[in-house]
C-alpha cells in the first residue's frame, strides 16, 4: 500500500498496527466473494460440489489483493471522513 494518497496527501499509516483492524473487515468481504462464487458455480453451471469447492478455492487466492484493498478502504473510511472536494475534513 502506498504511504500517501496521491490525490489528497493523506497519510494512510496513521498508527503503527493501524490496518489490523481490517482483517475484520476482510472476512465478510470475502464472504461476499466465496457466496457469489458458489451461486454462480453451484446453482447456475451446476457443477459438483468438489468442483464448486476448488473454484472457491481458486477465486479466493486470486483475489486475495482485491479484498485486502477493499477491506482497508472501508476500515480507513470508518475514522476519516472526506468533504465533496476529495479532501480531509476537520
Amino acid at each position: 500500500m502506498k504511504e500517501r494518497c496521491s490525490h489528497c496527501k493523506t497519510k494512510y499509516k496513521i498508527e503503527p498496527s493501524f490496518f489490523y483492524g481490517a482483517m475484520y473487515v476482510s472476512y465478510p468481504v470475502g464472504l461476499v466473494f466465496a457466496i457469489a462464487t458458489f451461486v454462480l458455480a453451484f446453482l447456475i453451471f451446476d457443477l459438483s460440489l468438489i468442483t464448486t469447492y476448488c473454484a472457491i478455492v481458486v477465486v479466493m487466492i486470486l483475489s486475495l489483493p482485491l479484498i485486502l484493498r477493499i477491506s482497508r478502504n472501508i476500515w480507513i473510511n470508518f475514522f476519516m471522513s472526506f468533504d465533496k472536494n476529495n479532501k480531509i475534513a476537520d
